[in-house]
């Protein structure tokens, strides 16, 4: 499809940079937001049952939850930086082939995986830290959250972001937002109202992200004039497409995934202090996904302006789109990190009224809020390189940010100093990626400004 029949020439080629990065950012950080609030949602409503197994099995249930997201970014953002190159340089085949791989193939992979999940619970249960007062809970949660909406809430999440690279940023947004809010008001309705516990919470979830997906589907029919993005699956095609995309996505998908392997060291870490212990982090872990969720939204937002303008060679409109995106995050980011610690105590406390619990997640909580900057900077950096094509840098930060450096600390720390420590492990880490990153990035800086 050609710039002129799209409409995304103007946003990304022609708007002042500044209200362009506003365009595309604010409605991605809403949208990440409500998404952060609905799953907050679920550990609320579930706190005011103050039955901390129940709070322990969602949060034990997290990882291979968030691992969904892993997939959707595995082909959301390769399939994204990938149509909104080809845009750039007006080659509408690639583009559409990237968009048709990039969806067809993670409801595939998100179908799969939610069945090998439910088939080996016995198995993965125990690993996650799952215990006799919690496996009944996390059985139920996995059940609708992954098995049966498993392939909606990777649906959902990948169709926003090929959206996004065609410019329809606030049409892609309101999808995302449309599950959260949907969540928000089932929540109490299946968990109280019906009485269904956490599972009530699984199955608000499941039936949020199918909605999203719905209307994804139709807003794609409707506009497919316009659109790049086709539904019908004779359109894949894994040449000119599965290569890029799967190598530019992996490293989203890479650090889901060691973020998963990080949650799961630590709930199995916290788990053997007590459940309230494990319900204090997981609520705290939450609450500290707004300060990743704004991180998060500023990047997947900026992304598609880089990569386009990366693609046509407009070097001085993509490096004042860099240096936009990077002053808007550390200032939010910054003002996230002083509310968050200074607000701890009272913001726990919304979750749930039992003491020790709220012991632990305000202080869970102070520790890794001080290092959202630190995020900000990282997730940018990843960001940048993922637009502009580059495979191993990002690769690399993506294995250092979650994984590769707190799990180690936290093993050391839980050893030296006990439950108190466990969480400057995630601060450490966060740190020294952000060093990291900076060092990879400047050099790289450099050399575009040079060929650019």
């Amino acid at each position: 499809m050609s710039a002129a029949r799209t409409d995304n020439t103007e946003l990304f080629a022609r708007m002042p940079v500044a209200r362009a990065v506003v365009t595309l950012v604010i409605p991605t950080v809403i949208s990440q937001m409500i998404t952060v609030v609905y799953n907050m949602a679920d550990t609320f409503f579930i706190g005011q049952m103050n039955d901390p197994a129940q709070v322990a099995a969602a949060t034990l249930s997290m990882p291979p939850f968030v691992l969904l997201t892993g997939i959707a970014n595995l082909f959301g953002i390769g399939g994204s930086s990938l149509i909104a190159r080809s845009l750039g340089v007006g080659d509408t085949a690639r583009a559409r082939r990237a968009a048709a791989f990039s969806m067809w193939t993670a409801a595939l992979v998100a179908l799969v995986y939610g069945v090998m999940m439910y088939v080996f619970r016995p198995v993965v249960f125990p690993v996650l830290g799952a215990d006799k007062s919690t496996f009944a809970y996390c059985e139920q949660y996995i059940l609708w959250t992954i098995a049966v909406g498993g392939v909606p809430t990777v649906l959902s999440a990948c169709l926003a972001h090929l959206m996004r690279a065609e410019g329809y940023a606030k049409e892609a947004s309101f999808g995302v937002a449309l599950g959260g809010v949907l969540n928000i008001a089932l929540d109490p309705l299946l968990i109280f109202g019906m009485k269904l516990g956490v599972a009530g919470a699984a199955i608000a979830t499941m039936l949020s992200n199918a909605a999203a997906t719905a209307y994804f589907l139709i807003l794609m029919h409707q506009n497919r004039a316009k659109l790049t993005i086709r539904i019908s699956p004779k359109y894949y095609a894994v040449a000119g497409a599965a290569r890029e995309v799967l190598l530019v996505g992996m490293p989203s998908f890479v650090m889901m995934l060691m973020g998963v392997l990080s949650n799961l060291v630590l709930n199995r870490i916290v788990v053997s202090y007590s459940n309230e212990a494990i319900a204090g982090m997981g609520i705290a872990k939450k609450i500290d996904m707004l300060a990743f969720a704004i991180a998060n939204g500023m990047t997947q937002g900026v992304l598609p302006l880089i990569a386009y303008n990366f693609a046509a060679k407009n070097g001085e409109r993509m490096r004042a789109a860099i240096r936009t995106a990077f002053a808007f995050s550390l200032m939010i980011a910054g003002a996230g990190a002083v509310l968050l610690f200074t607000c701890a105590v009272p913001v726990v406390r919304l979750f749930i009224a039992d003491a020790a619990t709220v012991s632990y997640g305000q202080h869970f909580l102070r520790v890794i809020s001080v290092t959202c900057p630190c995020v900000s900077v990282t997730m940018m950096v990843i960001a940048i390189f993922q637009a502009t094509g580059e495979k191993r840098r990002p690769m690399v930060l993506s294995f250092l940010r979650k994984g590769g450096l707190d799990v180690p600390f936290m093993l050391m720390l839980h050893v030296a100093v006990g439950a108190a420590g466990i969480p400057f492990a995630t601060a450490i880490a966060d740190v020294l990626a952000m060093s990291t990153a900076l060092a990879l990035f400047l050099p790289y800086w450099k050399r575009m400004r040079g060929a650019m």
